[in-house]
């Protein structure tokens, strides 16, 4: 089964892949990269499951393929849940993750540490051609610190360390990350419910390759 994550983002779909093969399931996961360009929506739904219905249908409306699409972001206790689904434009359109991350760290300056409490959210969204959609919302909760620390994840898992944890999501390993993350809690939910619908099958025999896995990176 061919099925497409509605993102551009290479890591977002290493981390799917990822998932998928630990899974060992016989999904052929693409990317739009893999797909022919069509106009993708403007995110502008006020929920993150909104915004990733809005992608998953036209995705699918655009492919013909079952569509994955998610929307994550960061919402901080102290900002009344901000950034929130502005996650990725803190800083304005077009703004880099360097950019998002250092207008946050500036905006906790002086504030108490214990009070930075805040929470990685994802919604993500399937969207089939026979107009099935399912959606799964996931959180990972935790803590703001101001020094950026780790060279791995991205946005801002430099300064967020999960409950638990004692190292910033940037300090995680990949695999560390997949296990407690919104995102990975996610992808697993909604692996579960394809397979428990018949939509997606585990290929159990040992040493079997997993479509779409190989390119999945480190």
């Amino acid at each position: 089964m061919k099925i497409v994550l509605a993102t551009h983002n290479a890591r977002k779909l290493a981390e799917l892949r990822r998932l998928v093969a630990d899974q060992r399931l016989a999904l052929d996961v693409l990317g739009l990269d893999d797909t022919t360009g069509y106009p993708e929506p403007a995110e502008t739904e006020r929920t993150f499951e909104g915004n990733a219905l809005l992608k998953a249908r036209a995705c699918v409306a655009a492919t013909g393929l079952p569509a994955l699409a998610d929307d994550s972001g960061i919402a901080v206790d102290l900002l009344n849940g901000m950034p929130g689904v502005r996650s990725a434009r803190w800083a304005g359109a077009g703004a880099t993750d360097q950019a998002n991350l250092d207008l946050l760290i500036a905006q906790l300056a002086d504030t108490d540490p214990a009070d930075r409490t805040a929470r990685f959210v994802c919604a993500m969204a399937y969207c089939a051609p026979d107009g099935t959609e399912h959606v799964i919302r996931a959180a990972m909760e935790g803590i703001l610190v101001s020094a950026p620390a780790g060279a791995n994840g991205f946005g801002y898992d430099p300064i967020f360390v999960a409950q638990g944890q004692n190292r910033t999501n940037a300090e995680l390993s990949p695999a560390e990350k997949d296990a407690i993350s919104h995102r990975g809690k996610a992808v697993r939910a909604m692996l579960a419910w394809l397979i428990d619908e018949g939509l997606a099958s585990a290929e159990r025999g040992s040493g079997a390759a997993v479509p779409g896995s190989a390119s999945a990176g480190p």
